[in-house]
């Protein structure tokens, strides 16, 4: 099948960036309600909801995804006769992490109800060498191969330049990296790789597993050279709303991060939630928020925590 002849209803975000990526823009028919980038995609129909309000507390979401976890409810819902109406070839969904998009056997099941009977690709990345492979698998399907081996050239090769400049930092500087502040977790999957990359050691995180809750005594004990928040699906500005409970919390500001002005928020939801193209951006981000002695205060992307 030919790439100019596809129809394809992306229901990821990530998968949305790779898809544009590839040239694929125009094949794209369908996307999520979290698809945002890039900017021109945002006028296409959406066939996803979430069940929970983004109005709520940090804390309030993440006791309903807990309780809807436990209970085997589903967080998304898939709009099936819009999906029907856009009669897609291919569907690109996930089955890494509930909580992030529609459940993979929802979608398989939505595929087999609709007339047009679409192909589903299923992502499930945990490393950066994990996205190159879905980049791979989605140009496979889709006729892009050649296209996909020239972005993929050229995103190793900004990491190696990142690599190369750290590949001596002794002693690596310790970063505690918090996916999320009421309740507090630590950070997983590639977040602990781009920090291994950029000098750092993650003390909190596990190379390719998914986050987990932490105590803010653990915090406080390892006391980090560098404190990072990105909390998962929120842009910057929604992270610096929860910023004041975390900075309330006993003995934040006996922290060297805190008094060597080395606590940054950051946009999670655009540069590291997502095992996108933009982690390579994340990459780059994170290696001047770690070494740069001349911090760029307006940078969209992060804001230092004084």
């Amino acid at each position: 099948m030919q790439n100019n002849k596809m129809r394809i209803v992306s229901l990821l975000p990530s998968a949305t960036e790779i898809l544009c990526l590839l040239g694929l823009e125009d094949s794209i028919v369908g996307i999520t309600h979290e698809c945002d980038f890039p900017k021109s995609i945002r006028h296409l129909p959406i066939v996803t909801k979430s069940k929970i309000s983004h109005s709520l507390s940090s804390l309030e979401i993440d006791q309903k995804v807990r309780s809807a976890l436990i209970d085997n409810n589903a967080l998304y819902s898939i709009n099936l006769p819009l999906l029907d109406d856009l009669k897609p070839d291919l569907l690109v969904t996930q089955s890494l992490c509930n909580v992030c998009a529609v459940d993979k056997n929802e979608v398989i099941s939505a595929a087999e109800k609709i007339i047009s009977k679409p192909k589903v690709i299923n992502l499930e990345p945990t490393s950066l060498s994990d996205v190159f492979k879905t980049i791979e698998l989605i140009a496979e399907e889709t006729s892009t191969q050649n296209i996909a081996k020239d972005k993929i050239s050229d995103m190793k090769s900004r990491i190696q330049l990142v690599h190369n400049a750290r590949i001596n930092q002794k002693p690596p500087i310790r970063v505690v990296y918090l996916e999320w502040i009421d309740p507090l977790f630590s950070s997983g999957h590639w977040i602990c790789e781009i920090i291994q990359l950029a000098g750092g050691i993650d003390c909190l995180g596990d190379k390719d597993q998914p986050a987990k809750t932490i105590h803010w005594d653990t915090v406080l004990k390892i006391d980090p050279d560098v404190l990072i928040v990105g909390c998962c699906g929120y842009n910057l500005n929604k992270t610096m709303h929860d910023i004041p409970k975390l900075k309330s919390l006993p003995g934040w500001k006996y922290l060297q991060s805190v008094n060597s002005n080395r606590v940054f928020a950051v946009d999670g939801n655009s540069y590291f939630s997502r095992p996108s193209p933009r982690l390579i951006d994340s990459l780059e981000l994170l290696d001047h928020m770690l070494h740069s002695n001349t911090i760029n205060h307006s940078d969209p992307r992060f804001k230092v925590i004084d």
